[in-house]
């Protein structure tokens, strides 16, 4: 089965905690904190692997969460840092943010590496903390969370040729002819739901991968049919082969059927019509297929930029023709740039955001509610999951933080007295002018 969509969840290994901890050596007296720093957590990272082909495995998978730091230990000693989970995409992958919709990585390269959640940072014991008004602290930081998200995978095939046209116009068939791929055949439309892939030895020592694309009809650029799962994976052949049923055995015109594919591939992104194509008679065995390719030429000749395309008569069922395509697409090949580039991909060049490593946010909110105040900060609450308020020291150094901050300021502002209750996420405290904060 080829699966060429997934979402899945990420996560990055929490850090470590530090601990607090005391030297106690003989001889040594008030020998002073000696807590270890936790060590950070495992990163998530994407690898691409060439033996994969699929997504497969993200349908039973769906959870990746990294291994978390090792606490910190006694002399000073930090945690081990745990190991980086790598998860292994094939080829051709884009990994989408599901909430942003930024694209955060287009993986193409046989061993491509992206960090796609970073774990936490380890908490630093309470050796750390040592200054002169406090040379034994009680208190060292929890190990930072790591980061997490929900992504989407899509996968573009990595063929150097496709084969596009119609249903049943007959590139199932010619792909199980010029190469080891089994793909399914039948007389009915949409025979082909998902990309076969099949390695074509074209027989002077050059070879190319050649993707049997599902069919295509009009208005698939609007999602008609099998409309962008199919247009996806054009975007990543480097020639197309435009199949043509030039029998008309369906009774449909062949010069139309051009017409209306290149049409729905230029209407969905403009670079496919630049693409180089090769259009390819099929079915010239069938009564009538001399003449249809003869109005075919008189009506391409006469068509906007018509001059520029190559038609190759063939036929699935004799072999007539064959060898001479594959030839054609070979000596193509080697005129065309090994991958479209980045910019060149719809999808990417929409979505693509740009950002700028920066600071962390410490801007906060404060507000009245009721006989309460209310201070709304995502800094705030992230450094409060980082200490233990159940230490004394630790509650002490969070209320001179808040200080500097400008928390206390802003709180008198709005007529915060001794003696009111301040929230700051799930937690309470009284708030004391001019002092500090003490944990309820």
């Amino acid at each position: 089965m080829f699966v060429d969509k997934a979402k899945i969840f990420v996560k990055g290994g929490d850090g470590g905690n530090g601990i607090v901890s005391y030297r106690r050596e003989l001889y040594v007296p008030n020998g002073g904190p000696a807590g270890g720093d936790g060590g950070k957590g495992g990163d998530v990272i994407f690898r691409v692997d060439e033996g994969l082909r699929t997504l497969m495995d993200f349908r039973y998978q769906k959870h990746f969460k990294g291994e978390r730091g090792e606490r910190g230990k006694v002399k000073g000693m930090h945690g081990a840092g745990a190991e980086d989970m790598v998860v292994r995409i094939p080829p051709g992958t884009i990994i989408v943010d599901e909430d942003t919709q930024e694209v955060l990585a287009d993986m193409t390269r046989h061993g491509q590496e992206v960090i796609i959640a970073k774990g936490g940072r380890g908490g630093r014991g309470n050796m750390r903390f040592a200054t002169t008004s406090n040379p034994a602290p009680d208190f060292a930081e929890n190990g930072e969370e790591g980061q997490e998200r929900w992504v989407i995978l899509e996968l573009k095939v990595m063929a150097d040729v496709g084969l596009v046209g119609f249903p049943s116009v007959g590139k199932s068939t010619l792909l199980s002819i010029v190469s080891g791929a089994k793909p399914k055949i039948g007389a009915y439309h949409f025979t082909t739901l998902s990309p076969n892939l099949g390695v074509v030895d074209v027989g002077d020592s050059r070879s190319f991968v050649m993707a049997d694309l599902p069919g295509l009809i009009e208005g698939a650029h609007e999602g008609v049919g099998l409309g962008h799962d199919f247009l996806r994976h054009v975007e990543r052949t480097r020639i197309i082969l435009h199949v043509i049923d030039m029998s008309g055995s369906e009774g449909r015109d062949p010069f139309e059927d051009w017409v209306k594919i290149n049409e729905e591939l230029k209407l969905y992104n403009p670079i496919l019509a630049e693409r180089p194509q090769v259009i390819v008679a099929n079915k010239m065995d069938m009564p009538d297929a001399e003449a249809h390719l003869e109005m075919f030429r008189e009506q391409l000749a006469g068509h906007e930029g018509g001059q520029q395309y190559e038609i190759m008569a063939m036929s699935s069922l004799t072999k007539q023709g064959v060898q001479e395509l594959l030839y054609k697409a070979a000596d193509l090949l080697e005129t065309v740039p090994e991958m479209p580039l980045l910019e060149e991909v719809k999808d990417v060049a929409e979505r693509k955001v740009y950002t700028l490593e920066k600071k962390e946010d410490t801007s906060f909110k404060v507000r009245r509610e009721n006989d309460w105040f209310v201070v709304e900060s995502e800094a705030i609450e992230k450094f409060m999951k980082r200490i233990n308020l159940t230490s004394y020291d630790a509650v002490m150094r969070f209320g001179r933080t808040l200080r500097k901050m400008g928390v206390d300021e802003a709180l008198r502002k709005i007529g915060a007295k001794d003696g009111d209750l301040v929230h700051i996420g799930e937690f309470s405290f009284e708030f004391f002018e001019g002092t500090d904060y003490f944990y309820e």
